[in-house]
């Protein structure tokens, strides 16, 4: 899985008929610190998802194992929206904060 941060959303008038209905959101791949990697997606979103949310993303054939996305041409979906990052025991973000700063390491 992927975590991605909502940054926008994907409208088209003329899609597969099977998409008819399905919310397309714009996705930036972060990471746990909140940093974006400029790596965009076109995620499909039934989770209700917005702009700014830290979500998790389904990519490739599992994007297809929900009941709304069997038989539909999607290649990656968002299965979660994020309420916390916890690393070594530290919140990294949490969705009433957002992403803590990165703190610099103390030299030894």
């Amino acid at each position: 899985m992927i975590i991605g941060r909502v940054i926008g959303r994907a409208v088209a008038t003329r899609k597969d008929d099977k998409l008819i209905g399905t919310k397309l959101l714009l996705a930036e791949e972060v990471g746990p610190d909140g940093s974006g990697a400029g790596v965009l997606h076109v995620v499909s979103d039934h989770l209700g998802a917005g702009a700014g949310d830290v979500v998790l993303i389904s990519q490739g054939s599992a994007a297809r194992f929900t009941a709304v996305t069997s038989d539909r041409p999607v290649d990656a979906l968002v299965v979660g929206i994020v309420d916390t990052i916890r690393i070594d025991g530290a919140d990294t973000f949490t969705k009433a904060k957002g992403f803590a700063r990165k703190r610099a390491k103390a030299r030894t």
